[in-house]
């Protein structure tokens, strides 16, 4: 028999999980958000519960999926007092697929053993679609034993599913990937730009970007809608404004200087204070296009 599901944070990527383990079979049976009207509106199109409470998530569900914004949201959601994922939690398996410090999976491991539940991190290195079609890039983290149960409901949300050790390992690896992600956003941002100001043709520069050093995987997801000022939003300046943080964090820690994405970070930081920060990432380049800013 399939596991029970429940789903915390059900915005862009949450709720197209959601939709995608329902079509797989799974009993969807709680669903949650902050903002209750999105767990309404998702509910009866997977015969799933809205559920008031993050306790009465973890009542009705086997398996809990956290899919949260950010070290606060996902603290919010487990913790020691009031109402709590925790409540009623033994026996349980969180799977926490937020991009959030490695020291928050830590500390939610702790907290779901004190409870008699297990926890699994699950970093998702994709973005919508790829939640829709189940067909995500995943890197778990935890116990062998929290992998093994929760293997099957990731097998069924993956094309790729790589076990990277105890937990705290996969966000370091998820912090690093966003860090080069964003990194490659902001310097095609500036190649395109600077190509616009000297006044080339940018599907000629695309295509010998493409064909030279200068080619990168973010030159294929964003490099037309940079050019195109197409900035619908898959993965936003705000959050890559908090993973390029939360990198930098990690590299701190460690006493290493890393200026390219010291440079990165506030430029995603400053895409943020001027308003920008619910745009795609590629929305960075309205930093740097000539006669681009706030419309």
């Amino acid at each position: 028999m399939k596991e029970k599901i429940g789903i915390v944070g059900v915005g862009r990527m949450g709720a197209n999980m959601a939709r995608r383990l329902h079509e797989q079979g799974y009993t969807v049976a709680a669903v949650h958000d902050r903002d209750a009207g999105l767990a309404t509106k998702l509910a009866p199109e997977i015969g799933a519960e809205a559920a008031s409470t993050l306790a009465r998530v973890t009542e009705c569900a086997d398996v809990i999926i956290t899919v949260v914004t950010d070290d606060d949201a996902k603290r919010s959601v487990f913790q020691t007092h009031g109402d709590s994922l925790l409540l009623g939690a033994k026996g349980k398996l969180f799977i926490n697929c937020a991009t959030v410090s490695p020291e928050v999976h830590l500390e939610v491991e702790e907290l779901a053993r004190r409870a008699g539940a297990e926890s699994l991190e699950a970093c998702m290195a994709s973005s919508i679609t790829q939640a829709r079609e189940g067909t995500l890039y995943l890197m778990t983290a935890g116990t062998d034993k929290a992998f093994a149960r929760a293997e099957p409901i990731l097998k069924d949300l993956s094309i790729s599913l790589r076990h990277i050790g105890a937990a705290g390992k996969a966000a370091q690896v998820k912090a690093l990937v966003n860090m080069v992600m964003n990194i490659n956003t902001a310097g095609l941002a500036e190649g395109l730009g600077l190509g616009a100001a000297l006044g080339l043709d940018l599907d000629m520069l695309r295509e010998v970007f493409s064909q030279t050093g200068a080619a990168s995987r973010v030159l294929v997801t964003d490099g037309e809608d940079t050019q195109n000022r197409d900035h619908d939003c898959y993965f936003s300046g705000a959050h890559a404004a908090k993973d390029s943080g939360i990198a930098l964090a990690l590299a701190r820690k460690k006493g290493l200087h890393v200026p390219l994405a010291e440079a990165t970070s506030k430029q995603y930081e400053r895409m943020v204070a001027e308003g920008f920060g619910e745009l795609d990432k590629s929305g960075i380049a309205e930093l740097i296009f000539p006669g681009r800013g706030k419309k």
